[in-house]
């Protein structure tokens, strides 16, 4: 694949935080026409709203299903993608956010020049049947993927899409977690480093608070009426939940980067409840974490963060950027 162009200083400068980032191409409205046109099978579920635009049923799985397969023909060039039933089908225009984030995280620690894509050798912690962070990062920024999950089913769908579409064949490699209470160990073969990890956790604490949550987006979506909610964009328990929830996840994750502190350069996470951070900086501070950046996220009222931390010190940073990313210079 051809390296991704050096992004200029002036780009990674903050972006709106009430918008997405500013090389999201999901900044505009989704033009239904065209990817109606473009990816037939969308076309039954568009109909206008009462506000006279076009859209779908975001409530209706199905068409959340199809409005993602068109978005991701139209913007990534993926002909085949398909998951299991019932497993999360998320929204694509957050996802990719994060990963231009990422971009920007890079080209920071790199003088402000983005390291050649296929150099760049990124884990992701829960990759989920969907495959969606790699599929971007990849098609973005031709990055280089190893996908971990706890789901034999969720590896499993991860590599047909992988092997399916050309454009991703022998970038992303699905990984099974034998352990469902680590992260890292037992994953991270020896010797092996990434230049990047990230990672979506499980929201909740436990499946009744999780059951509660899809209540709550039922009725958001003006579907409640007292019906049983349904999963619009689908998960399965280990894509919804865990022991401890956001926090509980994360702290772990804190604790076993610590235990293998030059795996990576930076390693991430999204936190998506602002109280959950004070305690995600504690665990960092005892890790001995030698840096730690909070980046604001946002798309319209919905607000998000990514928190990155290194165990690197000055010195072994300046040798990684010679040795892993020499020929960005």
């Amino acid at each position: 694949m051809k390296k991704p162009a050096s992004l200029p200083a002036a780009s990674v400068a903050p972006a709106e935080k009430d918008q997405l980032h500013p090389r999201n191409p999901h900044r505009a409205p989704y033009d239904f026409p065209l990817l109606s046109k473009e990816s037939p099978a969308l076309a039954p579920f568009v109909r206008p709203n009462p506000y006279g635009s076009l859209s779908i049923d975001f409530a209706d799985p199905a068409a959340v299903k199809a409005l993602n397969r068109a978005l991701l023909k139209h913007f990534y060039g993926i002909e085949h993608w398909d998951i299991p039933k019932g497993y999360l089908c998320p929204p694509i225009p957050g996802r990719a956010d994060y990963v231009h984030y990422l971009a920007d995280l890079l080209a920071e620690s790199n003088g402000g020049v983005l390291p050649p894509g296929e150099e760049i050798t990124v884990l992701d912690v829960g990759v989920g049947a969907n495959c969606i962070y790699p599929i971007i990062g990849r098609r973005a920024y031709g990055w280089h993927f190893v996908g971990s999950d706890v789901d034999g089913t969720a590896v499993r769908a991860a590599q047909q899409i992988e092997a399916a579409n050309p454009g991703l064949a022998g970038a992303i490699e699905a990984r099974l977690q034998p352990a469902r209470t680590r992260i890292f160990d037992g994953l991270i073969q020896s010797g092996e480093v990434f230049d990047l990890t990230m990672c979506n956790p499980p929201f909740h604490a436990s499946a009744a608070a999780a059951a509660a949550g899809s209540q709550r987006k039922t009725s958001s979506l003006g579907t409640g009426r007292g019906a049983r909610p349904v999963l619009n964009f689908g998960g399965q328990n280990n894509e919804l939940w865990c022991e401890g929830g956001e926090a509980g996840f994360i702290r772990r994750m804190v604790q076993e980067s610590g235990r293998r502190p030059r795996t990576a350069y930076w390693f991430t996470s999204l936190v998506s409840k602002k109280e959950t951070l004070p305690g995600v900086y504690r665990a960092l501070q005892t890790a001995g974490a030698t840096e730690v950046k909070t980046i604001e996220m946002a798309q319209g009222q919905k607000k998000s963060r990514l928190v990155a931390w290194t165990f690197l010190t000055p010195a072994q940073r300046e040798a990684w950027r010679k040795t892993r990313w020499s020929t960005a210079q």
